[in-house]
């Protein structure tokens, strides 16, 4: 597996808040079923690193960012709606 096979995720959450928790066990799901082996999840807390989320344009947690592949893409909430998530962050063509 190459470099540019590899699906780069950053997930900002706030510290252990519910809807973090739910966030990172969902998209974790996510990446099991969708990009078995393929992906790379980068957990970024924004109380301890708040420059990185300025960076990225995050203002809401939390908040997956898809890294690597233009256009940007990003998705705002827990991330419950699994077939929406990976539509919107462009990991499927069309959703199931």
């Amino acid at each position: 597996m190459s470099a540019t096979d590899l699906v780069g995720l950053r997930l900002y959450v706030a510290g252990d808040a519910q809807n973090s928790t739910m966030a990172i066990d969902n998209l974790t799901a996510l990446c099991r079923e969708h990009l078995d082996g393929r992906h790379e999840i980068e957990v970024i807390d924004v109380f301890d690193e708040p420059g990185r989320a300025l960076e990225d344009g995050v203002l809401m947690t939390p908040t997956v960012v898809r890294v690597g592949a233009a256009p940007m893409r990003r998705v705002v909430g827990n991330l419950s709606e699994s077939a929406w998530v990976v539509h919107a962050l462009g990991l499927v063509k069309r959703i199931t």
